[in-house]
This record gives structure tokens, C-alpha cells and sequence, in this order.
């Protein structure tokens, strides 16, 4: 019996008819992009060498097949957006010159493009896999605090023995193979957040404690906005990475003001965020350095400045249409216009050849992203997979948002990478693990989350307290 309702339930395969139409639409405006830029750069009409276009329309092709034979039933939108964001960032990647990264494997030394084209393959491979073999988040929801410690130990090997790089100190190397973990230590966060604020939304919604004029939750359940407020200012002094300091308290304070719905909570983190930005203005030199160069970075044009000039420079160049891909300024004889043009200042490179219309329809793209995200969210099914598919989306939108922002000027530059489309291996695989994420939360064959009465004897006491302090707070009021 077990193994005929095995073989009922079990997916048949399913033509995800509007995914295939969207993909299509992707395969046919890349394959446009990489005649457009093999012509400029061969003065003639021309494909160039197809074989890394080939490759990538390859990748997507069997990302889309594998969730259609596996009967998934989640988003249709979320893979095609995703994989044209992937698809623009091979093609800036093969226009750059080829020596801004080089890694040996034997025998086999591969450039800038072909080791992002490998990275967006691990970046597929993950998503798929999360969505077709995630069947249900109990593993996930059930070791909350289990996570938040990999994250933090993540973060204490960083300090202990991670390399710098430009004056931060973001990656940590195990023999040939180097990664940035605050890549995946946003995630884990997210996790344990999600985790969190499901589980105690009812005692971080209730106001108990005064605190002159402020009306506070039980001060026990504040300890993880300290904490969180504690590590990003530790990330700023350690480290010195702004952007992941920043990312990390944006998305909590969102998330926070999501479980609780006060806006009380949100501007007491945003109180608390202005009075570490003054005290680390204050007390560290790079910090004040990043905030002068903001405010003017023509003072010093030839030396701290030049990198966000150069990126000006770019976007006034591009126009409202662009240079044309190949024909735009972000690598000179083989040495980059800006400095880290592949990571920090990939946006500006695309909206120079892409013009101002090409840089809209970017950031477009992160629209929707964000829609489907939350639309994932507002249809789960319990608190938790609403918080984290929520807290996952945010990471993509908020990080996009913080570095398009630095490129454009609008707040100090940060050293974070734009999703799905700068170079790195450990940005992108994070980035295909909350699009795995995301599709299997939007999928039906997760299982049903733990009923109410499951829950165990603590959390049913919590949830008790929880209504007793809201009865307090009516009769204080």
C-alpha cells in the first residue's frame, strides 16, 4: 500500500508552458546582446565564438526541464527574470577583459567569463535542486538557534582568519578554494530571524515595559535587536564592510516591522542605526574616509575618489541609450576604467553601453523579483514561511538597492555585490539558494506546516503570555 500511495503521489511531469515562453523571450534578447557586442568588437557583422552563449541558454534549458519533469507547480516568473539578470552579467563579463581574474585548474586556466559562466551553472544547479528536493522546512524552522550559531561562527572564523581585500576583511580561503561567508551568513540569519519572530510575534508585539516614553516589549524579547544591531556594528569595525553591515540590519528592522506591525519598532531601529553611524564616523578613520568620498569625491579624484568618479563618468556617458555593448569605456587596453568594474561598479559598466533605458529595465527587474517574492510570502501558509520567504526576497532587493545606490551616489559606496549579475562564485550561489527557496516555498508539494496543537509545551506558555500582556497593555492604555 505504501508503495502505491507513493507512486499516486508522485508528480507527473508538467509543461511549465508560461516559464518556457518567458525563457524564450531571455535566450532570444542575449543572443541579440552577443551579436551586438561580437560585431562592435569585430568592426563587422558577427557571432564571435557562441560556445559561452551556448553554454548558458544550455543552463537554463535544464533548469527549466528539470522542475517540468519533476511536476513542480511553483512561480513561472522567478527563473526567466532571474536568468536574464544572469544572462546580462555573462555578457559584461565576456566584454571585460579576460585578465581581471584568472584560475588555474591543472592544466586548465580559465578568464573573467568562463569562471562566471561555471558559477551560474552552481548557481542553477543549486536553485533546481532546493526546488525539486526541498519537501518540507521542519529541518529548517526546527533548528532556528542552530543556524544563528553557524552564522556567528561563520562571522568569528571570518575575523580570526579571513584575508583582506582592499582594506576588509571578507574572505576566507580553505586550500585552492576561497568564498566570502557573509554571503551565506545573510541567509542563515534569515533563517534563524524568520524562526524567531514566528515563534514569539505575539510577546514582540505586546508593549509591557515602559522606558520613559516609549512603550517596549518584555525586555527579554528585545535581546535579538541588540544582538543584530551589535553584530552589523561589529561587521563594520572587524571587517570594515559597510554594505554587509548595512544589508544585514535592513532586513532585520523589515522583518521585525513585518511580524509586529508597529512602525514604533521601526524607528527605534532607525534611532539606533543613526546613533552607531555617528559613533563610527566618529571613532574610525575608514568609515569617515567612505562618507567623505560620498560628499565629494572630486576632492581627492586622483586618489580615494577616482573610483566612484570613473563610475559618474560612465553613467554620464551612457546616455539615455547607451554606447552600444563593446563600444563603452569600462576596460582600456586591457586594464579596467574602474577599479573592480566586475563586482562593485558592474551596474554602471551595463548602464554605460545599455544607456539610462537599459539601466530602468535592470532595476525593473528587481521589481518583479520582488513582487513574486512577496507574493510567495503574502500566500504562505504559516508565519514562518511568509517571514522567510519575506527575509529572503529583502536580501536580494535591499543588497541590489544599496549597491545601485553607491554606483549612483546617492549614499556612500559599499563593497556588496549586485545580485544574480556581479562576478563571484559565493555571491551567486547564495543568490541561487534563495531563488530555490523562494520556488519551493510557492510549491504545493511542500508539506503542510506543523499543526498549532504540535507545538510544545513552551511555546504554548509563550503564546499565553503573549495574550495575557495584551490584556495588560488594553488595561494600562
Amino acid at each position: 500500500m505504501t508503495g502505491r500511495a507513493g507512486i499516486a503521489n508522485r508528480r507527473r511531469p508538467r509543461f511549465r508552458r508560461r516559464e518556457a515562453l518567458l525563457l524564450g523571450g531571455v535566450a532570444g534578447a542575449i543572443a541579440c546582446g552577443w551579436v551586438s557586442l561580437a560585431s562592435t568588437v569585430a568592426g563587422r557583422p558577427s557571432v564571435g565564438d557562441p560556445s559561452l552563449l551556448l553554454a548558458f541558454l544550455g543552463l537554463l534549458a535544464a533548469a527549466h526541464a528539470v522542475l517540468s519533469l519533476a511536476g513542480s507547480r511553483c512561480d513561472e516568473v522567478l527563473l526567466p527574470v532571474t536568468g536574464l539578470l544572469m544572462g546580462l552579467s555573462l555578457l559584461i563579463m565576456v566584454r571585460l577583459p579576460q585578465g581581471l581574474v584568472v584560475q588555474e585548474f591543472g592544466p586548465l586556466e580559465l578568464g573573467l567569463a568562463p569562471l562566471q559562466l561555471t558559477f551560474i551553472g552552481l548557481s542553477l544547479t543549486a536553485a533546481t535542486v532546493i526546488a525539486v528536493a526541498l519537501r518540507s522546512d521542519l529541518w529548517l524552522r526546527s533548528y532556528k538557534y542552530t543556524w544563528a550559531a553557524a552564522g556567528i561562527a561563520l562571522l568569528l572564523l571570518v575575523f580570526a582568519f579571513g584575508e583582506e581585500t582592499n582594506g576588509a576583511r571578507l574572505t576566507l580561503r580553505v586550500g585552492p578554494v576561497a568564498g566570502q561567508p557573509s554571503e551565506l551568513l545573510k541567509i542563515l540569519l534569515v533563517v534563524f530571524l524568520a524562526g524567531y519572530l514566528a515563534d514569539n510575534r505575539a510577546l514582540l508585539a505586546a508593549r509591557v515595559t515602559r522606558l520613559g516614553p516609549l512603550r517596549l516589549p518584555p525586555l527579554p524579547y528585545l535581546l535579538p535587536m541588540l544582538a543584530m544591531w551589535g553584530i552589523a556594528l561589529t561587521i563594520v569595525v572587524v571587517q570594515r564592510d559597510l554594505g554587509a553591515a548595512l544589508l544585514f540590519y535592513a532586513v532585520f528592522l523589515v522583518l521585525l516591522w513585518v511580524a509586529t506591525q508597529r512602525l514604533g519598532d521601526l524607528a527605534l531601529g532607525v534611532l539606533l542605526f543613526v546613533v552607531g553611524a555617528v559613533v563610527l564616523y566618529a571613532l574610525f578613520p575608514h568609515v569617515r574616509e567612505r562618507v567623505e568620498i560620498w560628499l565629494d569625491p572630486f576632492a581627492t579624484a586622483q586618489g580615494a575618489g577616482f573610483q566612484v568618479v570613473r563610475g559618474l563618468y560612465a553613467l554620464g556617458r551612457g546616455g539615455v541609450l547607451g554606447t552600444g555593448l563593446g563600444a563603452g569605456l569600462p576596460g582600456v587596453d586591457g586594464h579596467p576604467s574602474i577599479p573592480a568594474v566586475h563586482t562593485d561598479f558592474v551596474f554602471d559598466a551595463l548602464a554605460e553601453e545599455l544607456g539610462l533605458a537599459g539601466a530602468l529595465v535592470i532595476l525593473a527587474l528587481y521589481v518583479v523579483l520582488a513582487e513574486r517574492g512577496l507574493r510567495i510570502a503574502s500566500a504562505a501558509r504559516d508565519d514562518f514561511r511568509a517571514l522567510l520567504a519575506a527575509g529572503v526576497t529583502l536580501v536580494v532587493v535591499v543588497q541590489a538597492a544599496i549597491i545601485v545606490a553607491g554606483n549612483a551616489r546617492l549614499i556612500p559606496l559599499t563593497g556588496i555585490t549586485l545580485p544574480f549579475v556581479s562576478y563571484g562564485g559565493s555571491s551567486l550561489l547564495a543568490n541561487g539558494i534563495v531563488l530555490g527557496l523562494l520556488l519551493s516555498l510557492d510549491d504545493t508539494r511542500l508539506a503542510a506546516p506543523p499543526p498549532a496543537q504540535a507545538i510544545g509545551r513552551r511555546e504554548r506558555l509563550r503564546d499565553a503570555a503573549g495574550a495575557v500582556a495584551g490584556r495588560v497593555e488594553r488595561v494600562i492604555s
